[in-house]
């Protein structure tokens, strides 16, 4: 009867950490052939037939429509260069270049995933409508309030991500560091009191 109890017990338990351990990795992703340059993150495999099962989980659970290595490769971040999560009622400055593509764009979503409202409409900026320096580098400005240039409205909201989808790219699997792929640094300058 003992052994019953004591078997019943570790079965339960192995389920609960199973599912648990599944759940987890279906909802904050893994990070198996992730690709990390500063505080942008990419998982080149994502839009191929290698991609590992808890990648393909998360893709399934949120609905995601990866690119596919061909096409290009995307990048997140959440936060800046100094690991400061990105809030929106601070001024958060994107600058440099970006790694040679044919094609970019750089989109703002909330929390959830969703493009972030805002009285402008302007949810990202392209490649081919950025205003740039002679040098080709650039600047944009992320913030609650109008900035001159390049300027992302966040609506205030308090989190929020970035994403710069590269097309027709070099960029991959293979890309392992900043000076094979530059990517725009980006600082926090002020959060209002």
């Amino acid at each position: 009867m003992r052994l019953l109890l004591v078997t019943v017990l570790a079965l339960g338990l192995a389920t609960v950490v199973g599912v648990g351990t599944t759940w987890m990795t279906a909802t904050k992703g893994t990070d198996l052939g992730t690709l990390t340059i500063g505080s942008w993150i990419a998982r080149p495999k994502t839009g191929t037939a290698d991609i590992d099962p808890y990648s393909r989980a998360t893709i399934v659970r949120n609905g995601e429509l990866p690119i596919g290595t061909g096409d290009g490769v995307a990048f997140t971040t959440a936060t800046d260069d100094r690991k400061k999560p990105l809030d929106g009622r601070c001024d958060v400055v994107l600058s440099g270049v970006t790694p040679p593509a044919r094609f970019w764009t750089l989109t703002l979503y909330d929390g959830r995933g969703h493009l972030v409202a805002n009285s402008l409409q302007r949810y990202g900026f392209t490649s081919q409508e950025i205003l740039r320096a002679a040098d080709g580098s650039f600047e944009i400005h992320v913030a609650s309030r109008s900035r001159a240039g390049n300027w992302l409205p966040t609506g205030g909201i308090e989190r929020y991500a970035l994403m710069l989808r590269l097309y027709d790219t070099p960029v991959g699997v293979a890309t392992r560091s900043q000076r094979e792929a530059p990517m725009p640094a980006i600082v926090t300058l002020g959060c209002p009191s």
